[in-house]
């Protein structure tokens, strides 16, 4: 006796709208006792992939994540952002990466270097306040991350008292501080207390600079007036090359801990740093 296949068994084939169906078509015959005629069924076999659903909605992605911006320099941590923007602000004959032009009398004056003992001294005075001043606030800490900056080496205060208490026993007169190391001092302090980021940018570039084209003007103007004597104020303990290379540890750490707008306003606050600073250096042609 034959037997017909259970239709709870096949049922599936046809509940199921979203399987897809193709030819060739397959015809099953049946023969069984209970009917005289032969039975014979035509299906269409199924193709087990999925038709899309009705009412299924496909979600796509509109806009690609934007990749995060990088700064020139910040792979390398945050001193080589100020670098590379300070370098910027020099002129091509100072740097490579120089993009300054020179359009000013009196840095054109500065290109052709005619300096001038009287002025050397006030740079030099003036130059003292600013560094007595840095190394008070670092001392005082307004900020707790000031402190790391103690004692790094670095330091010009001392040196500079040596080197002024030698030119006044060779019979010259030491000035008292001018208006330009007067008001940077002012302005260090102020930054200090309400600014850190602004504060910590003007630090870098004065310590730094002094380390690279400070240590040019010391050798010219020691050939130019002092018959190449070397003042202690070009002068440092230990391998220059280790001492900026911690102070330069110690400032990326501190940045670690800055937003980005934090480090860009830092970094906006450069061109302030080198015009005081400049301003100071011209004392030298006075």
């Amino acid at each position: 006796m034959a037997s017909l296949t259970p239709i709870s068994q096949t049922r599936f084939l046809f509940n199921k709208p979203h399987l897809k169906f193709s030819s060739p078509r397959t015809e099953t015959c049946f023969q069984s006792s209970f009917v005289s005629k032969r039975l014979c069924f035509q299906l269409k076999a199924p193709v087990f992939g999925r038709m899309p659903l009705k009412n299924t909605a496909v979600v796509a992605a509109t806009t690609a994540e934007k990749p995060k911006k990088r700064y020139p320099g910040e792979a390398k941590g945050f001193v080589e952002e100020m670098r590379f923007v300070a370098m910027k602000l020099h002129t091509r004959e100072q740097a490579k990466e120089g993009e300054k032009e020179v359009k000013e009398r009196e840095e054109e004056a500065v290109r052709k270097w005619v300096p001038s003992i009287d002025g050397y001294l006030k740079f030099l005075v003036d130059s003292k306040l600013v560094y007595d001043t840095l190394e008070e606030i670092v001392e005082k800490a307004s900020f707790p991350f000031y402190a790391e900056f103690r004692n790094t080496g670095l330091e010009r205060s001392e040196k500079l008292a040596k080197d002024l208490e030698w030119f006044k026993e060779q019979g010259y007169t030491i000035p008292k501080p001018s208006s330009p190391g007067v008001t940077y001092s002012q302005i260090l302090q102020e930054l200090s207390e309400k600014d850190p980021q602004a504060f910590i940018c003007h630090f870098y570039n004065i310590y730094f600079a002094h380390s690279a084209g400070g240590q040019m003007i010391g050798r010219k103007v020691a050939a130019q007036l002092l018959n190449k004597k070397e003042l202690e104020f070009y002068k440092w303990d230990g391998d220059l090359s280790q001492l900026l290379q911690n102070v330069r540890d110690k400032l990326n750490k501190v940045a670690e801990g800055w937003t980005r707008e934090e480090k860009d306003h830092c970094l906006e606050e450069t061109e302030k740093s080198f015009k005081h600073s400049g301003e100071i250096l011209r004392l030298i042609l006075s």
